[in-house]
């Protein structure tokens, strides 16, 4: 059977019944895992279809399976045929150790521009995990993927190149803060107004069609105000000019709630309401404030009267403070957006939540060019290779990304099912296997076959 490309025509995605979905094997473990999840892949296609779609599988290389056969980490060809066929999978690659390409994943996520990478972290009941009620994460990570210290702008200590950038930022800017000059490497982290607002964009277009209740915009922006500060005021801007009719802010929602509950309440009591301190400001800040305010009270034609309540909740956190409640908190969380190295930490701490990052799925979108590489979020873990041996849950529910992005809800569904029960009967690899009491040891294959027979 031949297939058909995969396009992007007027922003939508059209999607074949025979498309060419590019794919790489992976590194180490990459291969037991392919083999199980194209399994996985096939029969649900086939199930959910009955023969009418199927997926045209094209390999591609890259990693070490490429370096061997072409003496390059990521050929020109992988990048095209991302390019070309615009979705594609991927298991987990090696980096190269030394010069060159500093991760093989950045690469690919630069290249094609890829600026979100998705994921989403939900518990599968019967999981093993160390929290006391992961029942409560349900969550959507949008993290933005090309900017931040990810951007790879850095000097090394000791280096002319260092040197010369201290030297400028002392001399000619009057940075003073430098504790240590001689011995600092400098790294520079870029926060974009047209990045940060694409991700917040399209943050809230997902919970809007989602039907998703909340967007949390994570942030470290009261230490650094004019890039993660920035970020959560450009991702606020997005939200009140683009989406006014779909959201309400969360301080809205407090002025809009005050004027339900007492309609002939006057802007300076709202005002004091909302601010706990408002008698201890400045003129000019309580000023501010009652603004806020007159804005808010604005909206009420359209949020008043309860309405907001079924609006997307649009608010932000500390990033720091986030890390803890979504322990302590985690059903207050819903879609977050946020930067690279807040959405890192928050994606994998997360994951240990919902059972690690072996069944943790992940994917990287250009949502307006259509371009989407979903992708193991775990390592290689080159000493399992070939011993059939580990969890291939990552690579298949980066699978079951991949086939809603392409409108094929119900291969999704279908995945999802499979594997929600094998791990409800306790049937399951080594991973769960040693943590869980009474259960069935499988091998990776076998667990690909066991979500087969589950679907």
């Amino acid at each position: 059977m031949t297939g058909d490309k995969i396009r992007m025509v007027d922003g939508k995605l059209l999607v074949p019944d025979n498309p060419i979905v590019p794919f790489i094997e992976g590194d180490g473990t990459g291969p037991d895992i392919w083999r199980a999840s194209q399994n996985v892949f096939d029969a649900a296609v086939e199930k959910a279809y009955k023969g009418k779609r199927k997926v045209i599988w094209k390999e591609v290389l890259a990693g070490e399976n490429a370096f061997n056969a072409t003496g390059e980490w990521l050929p020109d060809e992988t990048v095209d045929a991302f390019k070309d066929y615009l979705v594609g999978i991927k298991g987990p690659l090696t980096t190269p150790i030394g010069g060159g390409i500093r991760s093989l994943n950045v690469a690919l996520r630069q290249i094609l521009d890829l600026y979100v990478c998705l994921r989403p972290v939900k518990y599968v009941k019967g999981v093993p995990s160390p929290v006391k009620k992961p029942e409560d994460v349900n969550m959507e990570i949008f993290r933005e993927n090309t900017e931040d210290i990810y951007a790879g702008i850095e000097w090394k200590e000791g280096t002319e190149e260092v040197k010369k950038i201290i030297h400028f930022i002392q001399s000619e800017m009057g940075v003073k803060k430098i504790r240590f000059p001689e011995t600092s490497g400098i790294g520079i982290k870029p926060i974009s107004k047209e990045g940060s607002s694409r991700l917040v964009r399209a943050a809230i277009e997902y919970a809007i069609q989602e039907g998703r209740r909340s967007v949390t915009i994570v942030h470290k922006g009261n230490i650094m105000k004019f890039t993660e500060g920035a970020f959560k005021n450009w991702g606020y801007q997005i939200a009140q000019e683009e989406f006014r009719d779909q959201i309400v802010t969360e301080r809205e929602s407090w002025i809009i709630g005050n004027k339900d509950a007492n309609p002939n309440l006057r802007i300076e009591e709202n005002a004091k309401l909302i601010e706990p301190g408002y008698n201890l400001m400045t003129p000019a800040q309580q000023e501010d404030i009652r603004k806020e305010v007159e804005i808010a009270i604005k909206l009420m034609p359209t949020h008043g009267n309860g309405q907001w309540k079924s609006k997307i909740l649009v608010k932000d956190a500390i990033a720091d403070i986030t890390l803890q409640q979504v322990l302590t908190r985690a059903k207050e969380f819903d879609v977050i957006a946020t930067m690279n190295l807040n959405g890192d930490y928050l994606s994998d701490a997360l994951a240990a939540q919902v059972g690690g990052i072996g069944i943790a799925p992940g994917a990287n979108i250009n949502y307006t060019t259509g371009h989407a590489i979903f992708e193991a979020t775990h390592g290689t873990a080159p000493k399992y290779a070939g011993l059939d041996k580990v969890n291939p849950g990552s690579v298949i529910l980066s699978g079951a990304m991949m086939f809603k992005y392409m409108g094929w809800k119900e291969v999704h569904d279908l995945i999802w099912k499979g594997l929600e029960a094998s791990i409800s009967n306790k049937r399951v690899t080594y991973d769960f296997h040693r943590l869980m009491e009474g259960a069935t040891l499988l091998k990776c294959s076998e667990f690909g076959n066991e979500i087969v027979k589950n679907m």
